[in-house]
């Protein structure tokens, strides 16, 4: 099974999910601005009681509010039911055909406990790369109608950002590799009962689990780095030139955090795209052996 056929077979329950995955990300990414809105109104009303009106916004602001409430609940509460489903299905179709094809049983096991990486994909990091791209357009396409200036700032950015990580992903699919082969070469151990070398095993996952940890560092930290970039451009322009409005200082910086923490998920996405990758591989290889006839793994 993979990743091409799960989606083929299960579009219409991963579409579902992400329908109300886009719904909570959309209203979040806009809230900010109706937030500010209402925020100066407020203040308005503080000052001139009888010119200010502030209940229109408040009314505006409570929908977008509980339309990302709504959309965040029933997510969340489909997301069980259909990814457990998913996984029971998928799990027994892999053994099913591991067991047509005659594979030793340490292989069947360990498909089957493969298949996890590819539903953990679906059911959260598939939403966090909608998140990401979501937060990151919405964020600066909402920027732009504040100051074009910033947004440019935040465009600029995103550059090297993207090359830092796709050399992360680059660097952790080989890793990758040499985990799963690792989770292989376990079951085999244990089918053959060979318990001299499970703790060489052990150790042999020590060596790839860290060079993915320090590629991860490495990318969350360069990042983070490039982001002070946008911090400084903020506060000259928001603070020095503009004389930006409490409501309008609150929804940039709003879309600014927003921005800056959809950066926080792109090494675990990058090493969960990595492990996709090679499992896609396998799954790939699997099944291309039975349409010819052999098994290289009997």
């Amino acid at each position: 099974m993979t990743f091409k056929g799960i989606v083929s077979k299960y579009k219409y329950s991963i579409a579902l999910i992400l329908l109300f995955v886009l719904i909570e990300n959309v209203s979040f990414i806009i809230e900010p601005t109706f937030f500010g809105k209402l925020l100066d109104s407020l203040i308005d009303h503080f000052y001139d009681h009888e010119k200010a009106e502030y209940i229109f916004p408040l009314v505006i602001w409570i929908i977008i509010y509980l339309i990302n409430v709504v959309g965040g609940t029933l997510h969340r509460f489909f997301n069980g039911s259909i990814y457990s489903k998913m996984y029971a299905n998928i799990a027994t179709e892999v053994v099913l055909e591991s067991e047509c094809r005659e594979d030793q049983f340490s292989k069947m096991l360990v498909r089957a406990e493969l298949v996890k990486e590819y539903v953990a994909f679906f059911k959260d990091r598939l939403p966090e790369v909608m998140w990401q791209l979501s937060a990151t357009a919405g964020a600066i396409i909402a920027i732009f109608f504040y100051d074009y200036r910033i947004a440019l700032v935040c465009l600029a950015v995103i550059i090297p950002i993207a090359y830092i990580n796709n050399l992360n992903r680059k660097k952790v699919t080989l890793f990758q590799k040499d985990i799963h082969d690792n989770q292989e070469e376990l079951f085999h151990l244990i089918e053959s009962r060979d318990t001299s070398k499970i703790s060489q095993f052990y150790l042999n996952t020590i060596s790839p689990k860290t060079r993915i940890a320090r590629w991860n560092a490495f990318s969350y930290g360069s990042v983070k780095v490039l982001l002070v970039i946008i911090f400084i451009a903020v506060l000259f322009i928001c603070v020095d030139v503009d004389k930006f409005t409490t409501g309008r200082i609150y929804a940039v910086v709003a879309y600014l955090w927003t921005f800056i923490a959809s950066t926080d998920y792109l090494p675990e996405l990058m090493e969960s795209l990595a492990s996709i990758k090679d499992l896609n591989i396998r799954f790939t290889a699997d099944e291309k052996a039975e349409r010819h006839g052999y098994f290289p793994y009997n």
